[in-house]
């Protein structure tokens, strides 16, 4: 199947190139919640990671002929994976969220990390490095600019009503240490995105309590910044437009009873205007951003969708299908899986797991 990304100007002056074409490849027809990109043996051609809901083994695709591998096995409650290359071998340690339960008084949580043996296509050695209630989304960051990155974990919910744990971890000592206590509720979305053009990266978190921004400030402590108060699943940061003037925003899944996707963009005295661009959408699924016809603007990919910007200021969208099944993926993620210079999107859902291949600006 070729998706065709329709790029409509109607006499805007916002320049882009034209739409690029995709063609999807069924990798695996066991469904699952997260994917994740490595390189795991050292060739050079990025692989898939896949967590399967209910499955017990933790499992990867070789890229190119995409076979299936197990990393290991008699696992349960898999959320969520992140792959950091810790010890500067060429292949990364994998750490997993496993033992999840929503409540946090029958949750594990556990975090266990995973280790290459000789042959990396033989399952890899685990081994626990912490315990909390709820483990639920992990992400690497380099939250100091200064090229070293800590495990970030955001579980799903407290032990204390109200008080939802934010943590890291520095790879090899892996002592969890606080990094905030001040969201609300349930956070169901992380994402790490860069900010006010520094080097040090930021959280972005989404949950019942809203949207929130984290940065550490200059003697290390922890700033925080509401963006909204508007419930969310999940948010991603994006850009458009050319070098000094690329306008930032934000999009963000709102669990209405049809899902929204909504959009936030700075604007006069409100630090963040949104903008509802899609009120009804498949439920569940994340969020994320991407440049995919290098025009140096990002679209936004979520629920089988692609959405992209008609103008420069972006208070206009319009979007095209990328999923033929129609149904939405629990989750997806952006590389370029053959090496041919073009930003490709791969797709885990509840059936199947999916390459959608960039095929290159249309003629």
């Amino acid at each position: 199947m070729i998706v065709i990304l329709l790029l409509i100007v109607c006499g805007s002056l916002f320049a882009t190139t034209p739409p690029a074409e995709f063609a999807e490849h069924v990798i695996d027809l066991t469904g699952g919640s997260q994917a994740v990109i490595a390189d795991l043996n050292k060739d050079g051609k990025p692989d898939i990671i896949a967590i399967a809901g209910g499955e017990k083994e933790l499992v990867w695709f070789e890229n190119p002929a995409w076979q299936r591998h197990v990393l290991a096995s008699e696992l349960s409650g898999m959320t969520n994976v992140a792959a950091w290359d810790i010890d500067g071998d060429g292949i990364p340690e994998l750490v997993l969220a496993h033992e999840f339960a929503a409540d946090p008084k029958s949750s594990l949580g556990i975090l266990s990390v995973l280790k290459h043996g000789v042959d990396p296509r033989q399952p890899w050695k685990i081994t626990e490095i912490d315990r909390i209630p709820t483990s639920h989304l992990l992400r690497w960051a380099d939250l100091k600019g200064d090229g070293r990155r800590t495990l970030v974990n955001a579980p799903l919910s407290g032990i204390t009503p109200g008080k939802t744990p934010l943590v890291s971890y520095k790879p090899g000592a892996w002592i969890r240490e606080t990094i905030s206590e001040e969201n609300e509720g349930p956070v169901h979305g992380m994402n790490i995105a860069k900010w006010d053009a520094e080097s040090a990266e930021a959280i972005l978190t989404a949950g019942v309590g809203g949207i929130h921004l984290f940065r550490l400030g200059l003697e290390g402590e922890c700033l925080r910044t509401e963006i909204t108060k508007i419930g969310s699943t999940d948010v991603a940061a994006g850009s458009l437009g050319r070098r000094e003037e690329r306008i930032p925003f934000l999009a963000a899944l709102d669990p209405t009873p049809t899902t929204q996707i909504s959009v936030y963009r700075p604007e006069g005295k409100i630090p963040w205007k949104r903008q509802v661009i899609v009120d009804s959408l498949v439920p569940g699924g994340t969020i994320l951003t991407a440049d995919l016809n290098a025009d140096r603007n990002d679209e936004i990919i979520s629920g089988g969708y692609i959405f992209y910007a008609l103008n420069a200021k972006g208070d206009r969208w319009s979007k095209s299908v990328l999923d033929s099944d129609g149904a939405g993926a629990a989750n997806c993620v952006v590389a370029d899986l053959n090496a041919d210079g073009k930003t490709d999107i791969v797709c885990i859902g509840a059936a199947s797991l999916k390459w959608y291949e960039n095929r290159g600006v249309r003629k």
